[in-house]
């Protein structure tokens, strides 16, 4: 049992590095098709060693600290804010017997320990003793905090549906319909919530190159700096999981075609999220800041509400209640 406690960890981390290595290639190459580039293609055969070649770049770079910094937060505010991402892999169900750990409020456990993410983020730029940093830091606050409503909101009505807070339920709650279709409302919210949460285009503003030089990580560098990308790439995997698991059906198969694995269909429903992720950013641009906070606060905020009391209702319906 102390092996498997400890295996299962190292096994996980590096299914996540495996990943990690792979959608950043995948990213920019298929940002580079949609934008009629080439991508990466000087590294190895079609460029596909080109996410190594960075890793070992960042790895051989020169670990630098501000004079001014606070040394001791400005070193662990990487780690802060990789942890949480790691640790809500554990509660995400891949097949009915495939997941690290089943416990009964899943769902609440991955909103909660998610949120500590911020705590690091705020941390390294303060830290840093950097205008533009602390500045990205604030604006990574502000937003996290402002879509963390939305999108917990968001999964309200499928936990109303279900009955239940543990993931495994939920999923098998889909057998018959997947809740993208009579939670469809809750599943575009959560969607450009998750969007937010993770930082990525068009609601990159804690990152904003042309205003902030790089944001909160700007006085970051080598493999801190990477610590920091591997956090947005890990929730990438994380929430790309929890969307498939709330809104997808998990490894629930379409109707008739049983004869495919379900870790088959769980990978392929988390690639066709993955892909609209990478695909998002290589379309849409970039918002301003009170545009983003007024599409959080007056447009996703009531719809979310919006799909509660419809939630509500649809549950008292005899024929649609069936389903559930």
């Amino acid at each position: 049992m102390q092996a498997m406690t400890f295996i299962g960890p190292v096994i996980l981390l590096g299914i996540v590095l495996g990943f990690v290595t792979i959608a950043i290639l995948f990213e920019r190459k298929v940002i580079g098709w949609m934008q009629g580039r080439h991508g990466p293609n000087r590294v190895g055969p079609w460029g596909v060693l080109q996410s190594v070649a960075d890793v070992l770049k960042l790895l051989l770079k020169e670990d630098i600290i501000p004079h001014q910094a606070d040394r001791s937060l400005f070193k662990w505010a990487p780690v802060i804010a990789f942890i949480p991402a790691f640790a809500v892999l554990a509660v995400i169900p891949y097949t009915s017997s495939l997941f690290f750990a089943d416990i009964g409020v899943g769902l609440l456990y991955y909103i909660a320990v998610s949120s500590i993410t911020t705590i690091g983020v705020l941390a390294g730029g303060w830290a840093s003793n950097n205008k533009y940093a602390l500045l990205g830091a604030m604006r990574s606050a502000a937003q996290m905090i402002s879509y963390e409503i939305p999108l917990v909101m968001a999964v309200i009505g499928v936990v109303m549906s279900v009955g239940s807070l543990n993931l495994i339920r939920i999923v098998e709650a889909q057998k018959d319909l997947w809740f993208i279709l009579p939670q469809f409302i809750g599943f575009v919210v959560f969607f450009i919530s998750s969007l937010a949460e993770l930082n990525r285009t068009p609601f990159d503003l804690p990152e904003a190159e042309s205003e902030l030089v790089a944001g909160y990580h700007v006085e970051y560098t080598g493999f801190r700096f990477a610590f920091f990308m591997l956090t947005e790439y890990v929730y990438v995997f994380a929430m790309a999981g929890l969307t498939t698991v709330l809104f997808l059906g998990g490894w629930n198969p379409l109707f008739g075609m049983d004869f495919i694995p379900p870790i088959i269909w769980f990978a392929l429903k988390f690639s066709l999220i993955v892909f609209a992720l990478f695909w998002i950013r290589a379309t849409l641009p970039r918002i301003r800041i009170d545009q983003l906070m007024q599409l959080g606060w007056k447009v996703l905020l009531p719809l979310a509400l919006a799909n509660i009391f419809l939630s509500a209702i649809l549950k008292e319906i005899p024929w649609i209640n069936q389903f559930y």
